[in-house]
C-alpha cells in the first residue's frame, strides 16, 4: 500500500494499492487498467480521500505546449499534465490574453475541462477548441470538439458519459488576438483602465488574500458548488432575504454565492474535528493538520442540512469525494 497525503491537496492520511506515474501513453497499461479499480489524478486539488483506496492510482504527467497561429487566432496544444497557472502565466507573457482570469487556480490542465474551471465571471470552455483523449477499453486515440464536450457549470461529458473511461492526454486552446477582457465580476469591475496584466495581478491578489494555500493548509479549494435555482425560486427567497447576492445567468435562471448562505448561517471559521470552514472563505474546508475523512464527510453533511432547512437550497459538492471502492456522495 503507498500513502496518498501528498497525492492529494487535502493531504488526508489514506492510501492505494499503488501510485504510478503516467509521463508517456507508453507507461499506460491498457490492457489492465479495467480488470482493477482504478483513478486517475493530476494535482489532486479537486480530490479528497476520505478513506483508503482498494484500486491503483495513476498520475497523469503527460507534458509539452505546442503553439501555432494564424492572423486572428493563438493554437495551443497542451499536454494534460502541465501545470494550469503555468499555462495561463506562460499566455499572459506571450501576448496572448483572455485567460488571466483563471489565474492561480490550482490544477492541471488535464482536469480544466473535466470541471470546465471558472473564476470572475469566465469558464476554461471559451478558449478550448477540442480535447484529446485515449479510450481505456480499446487503447485507441480520439479527439472531441468544443461541442461535443459536453460543457456546463462545473460540468462536462467528462463527468458524466466518458467519467471513467478515457484519459485525457492533450487540450487544444483557441484563443483570439482580438479577445475583450473580462471584468464585469466583483473586484475586477473597480479596475481602472484594466489591462491583461492588471486582471491577472488582481486575480492573483484576491485569491491569495482569499483563499489558503494547498501548500501550507490542506484544502481543495471550493468545497461546493454555487447553487443554481430557478427565478422564481429566487424571487422567493429574496422577500426572505433581501441583501442575497445573486448572478442571472443567460437562461434566465440565478447563480446564488454558496459563500453568502454559509455566512449567513455561521459556518465561517467554524470547526468540526480537524476540518474546518476557512475564516475567510467558509465555501473552502481546510485540513486543520489532523482531520479525519470521517470528519470531512460529517461536517460537509452538517453544511448540506443546515443550508437545505434555512433556504430549501441543495448543495453540491464541486470535488470529488473517494472512498474505497471510488467515487461517492454525500
Amino acid at each position: 500500500m503507498e500513502n496518498l497525503k501528498n497525492a492529494h491537496t487535502f493531504s488526508l492520511n489514506a492510501s492505494c494499492r499503488s501510485i504510478k506515474t503516467v509521463s508517456t501513453l507508453a507507461d499506460l497499461p491498457v490492457n489492465e487498467i479495467l480488470h482493477q479499480p482504478y483513478l486517475f489524478l493530476g494535482e489532486g486539488s479537486n480530490t479528497v480521500f476520505v478513506e483508503d483506496y482498494a484500486g491503483f492510482v495513476y498520475i497523469n504527467a503527460l507534458n509539452g505546449i505546442e503553439v501555432t497561429n494564424n492572423t486572428t487566432h493563438v493554437y495551443l496544444r497542451v499536454g494534460a499534465g502541465e501545470n494550469w497557472h503555468k499555462l495561463v502565466s506562460f499566455c499572459l507573457k506571450n501576448g496572448w490574453f483572455g485567460m488571466e482570469n483563471l489565474a492561480l487556480i490550482p490544477g492541471s490542465v488535464g482536469a480544466c475541462p473535466i470541471q470546465n474551471i471558472g473564476a470572475y465571471g469566465l469558464e476554461v470552455d471559451k478558449f478550448i477548441h477540442s480535447v484529446e483523449f485515449i479510450s481505456l477499453e480499446s487503447g485507441e486515440k480520439a479527439i472531441l470538439n468544443k461541442a461535443d464536450c459536453l460543457f456546463g457549470y462545473r460540468d462536462s461529458i467528462f463527468k458524466k458519459e466518458l467519467m471513467g473511461k478515457v484519459l485525457i492526454t492533450h487540450v487544444n486552446f483557441e484563443i483570439p488576438k482580438d479577445n475583450v477582457l473580462e471584468t464585469s465580476y466583483g473586484e475586477l469591475a473597480a479596475l481602472h483602465n484594466p489591462t491583461p496584466l492588471s486582471i491577472y495581478s488582481k486575480v492573483i491578489e484576491i485569491r491569495k488574500n482569499k483563499l489558503p494555500d494547498p501548500n501550507e493548509t490542506g484544502n481543495a479549494g471550493s468545497f461546493f458548488k454555487n447553487p443554481i435555482i430557478t427565478h422564481e425560486r429566487f424571487s422567493l427567497l429574496q422577500l426572505k432575504f433581501p441583501d442575497m447576492p445573486y448572478y442571472v445567468l443567460d437562461n434566465g435562471n440565478v447563480k446564488v454565492p454558496a459563500a453568502w448562505l454559509l455566512d449567513v448561517l455561521k459556518f465561517k471559521g467554524r470547526a468540526f474535528g480537524g476540518v474546518q470552514c476557512h475564516p475567510k472563505q467558509p465555501l473552502v474546508l481546510v485540513n486543520t493538520g489532523r482531520a479525519t475523512g470521517d470528519e470531512v464527510l460529517s461536517f460537509a453533511k452538517l453544511i448540506v442540512h443546515d443550508v437545505h432547512e434555512k433556504f430549501g437550497i441543495k448543495l453540491e459538492p464541486e470535488v470529488r469525494l473517494i472512498g474505497k471502492d471510488g467515487l461517492i456522495e454525500l
